[in-house]
């Protein structure tokens, strides 16, 4: 996740992140184009996860300026087959 000098309350919601492995890589991404934002899980101990089932693994919050860029590159990483499935990669 990034600091920088955006002011958070104007952070907003911009995807539902469907598991920890894509937050990872999202993260990855954002941080390397420099993107500000964060990521939230869902995560609820007490709860043992209970609602990650039902909301989703957690949610990219970022200033609404980045939505389109962020929404992008989430599309790219979705839309990118398993590496098991790319010519050369069949034993990972």
């Amino acid at each position: 996740m990034i600091r920088d000098s955006h002011n958070y309350s104007e952070y907003k919601k911009i995807v539902i992140i469907e598991n920890e492995i894509e937050a990872q890589f999202i993260a990855s991404v954002l941080n390397e184009r420099g993107i500000p934002h964060e990521i939230y899980s869902f995560q609820d101990t007490a709860f043992d996860g209970l609602f990650q089932t039902q909301k989703g693994w957690g949610k990219v919050m970022a200033p609404k300026s980045f939505e389109a860029e962020i929404l992008e590159i989430i599309n790219d990483v979705r839309r990118a087959p398993p590496l098991h499935e790319v010519p050369g990669h069949e034993n990972e």
